[in-house]
């Protein structure tokens, strides 16, 4: 895995907080199956209030290695499962279906970019309602 870093980025390797120096660079990880969060992207508890980014923060929590990633499978299926049943246009399946092979494969980035993508589509869905 190879991080790109801004200047001051934070990231989470395994549990410390990183802070990159004041010019842009690359990390190589190569230890396998550390647990690395990039903090810009991270969802705060208090933010997880909808039911895309309360899936893609259980997500979070796995990559950070909150949670074993064997315990958050069949939950994080069945929730996906659950978004599937309100976001029923094909760009939106197609996100999902890449979540879901993406979880079962372990590869927690991918599912979690795939479910990010879906942030924009749900705040619309939720503004409308309103």
């Amino acid at each position: 895995l190879i991080l790109k870093l801004s200047p001051k980025e934070r990231v989470l390797i395994n549990g410390a907080v990183i802070e990159n120096g004041d010019r842009r660079s690359r990390l190589a990880i190569v230890t396998p199956n550390a647990h690395i969060l990039r903090l810009r992207d991270a969802i705060h508890p208090e933010d997880a209030k909808t039911p895309v980014k309360r899936v893609c923060y259980a997500v979070q929590l796995v990559l950070s290695g909150d949670t074993n990633s064997d315990d958050a499978r069949h939950p994080l299926l069945r929730s996906i499962e659950e978004l599937s049943q309100v976001f029923v246009d094909a760009d939106s399946r197609k996100h999902l279906d890449v979540a879901s092979h993406a979880l079962v494969e372990n590869d927690h980035y991918k599912c979690l970019k795939a479910l990010r993508a879906l942030m924009p589509r749900e705040e619309r869905l939720l503004a409308a309602s309103h």
